[in-house]
């Protein structure tokens, strides 16, 4: 990972109208950022996961907590991470899946598409992490040399005896 990648960004919520989104849209910005100028490199699949992962916790600040939403974003390790902080001290929990419950997946969510999640009390308040690979592992899927220098598609099966 190239040393000139981006620190981080903080971004503060106020609850108005359209906030969740343009928390979305900041972090589409944060991770366009970090592939274009500093040459990270962002799959598609993350920059979706992490704009999901933003609007889900920044949802649920803005709803069970009074008081202004802080949204951090930073890479690290090549992963992103989105933290959120706000001022109720309550952890949040996963409610038991259910697919008759309308609403309150949002953590579920969450869960099913990070790589990384945890929750701390602050001296006010709560900051809950998501962390999300920035690409995808690139061994995954490429196969083994073929005996042409070429690539096979990836089994689980040992290579060919050379013969």
């Amino acid at each position: 990972m190239p040393d000139a990648a981006p620190a981080d960004v903080t971004i503060a919520l106020d609850g108005s109208d359209g906030c969740i989104a343009d928390a979305r849209d900041r972090t589409s910005e944060f991770l366009t950022r970090a592939q274009s100028v500093h040459g990270l490199p962002v799959t598609s699949r993350t920059m979706g996961a992490a704009q999901l992962v933003v609007s889900e916790l920044v949802t649920n600040a803005l709803k069970y907590a009074p008081g202004p939403v802080l949204l951090h974003l930073r890479v690290v390790d090549a992963m992103v991470e989105i933290e959120v902080w706000d001022t109720d001290p309550t952890l949040p929990l996963a409610r038991a899946a259910d697919a008759g419950r309308v609403g309150q997946h949002g953590l579920e969510i969450v869960l099913a598409v990070v790589q990384g999640f945890e929750t701390r009390r602050e001296p006010v308040g709560k900051c809950v992490t998501a962390r999300l690979a920035l690409f995808d592992d690139p061994l995954l899927g490429l196969g083994r040399p073929a005996r042409d220098g070429g690539w096979t598609a990836a089994r689980n099966e040992p290579p060919e005896e050379a013969g």
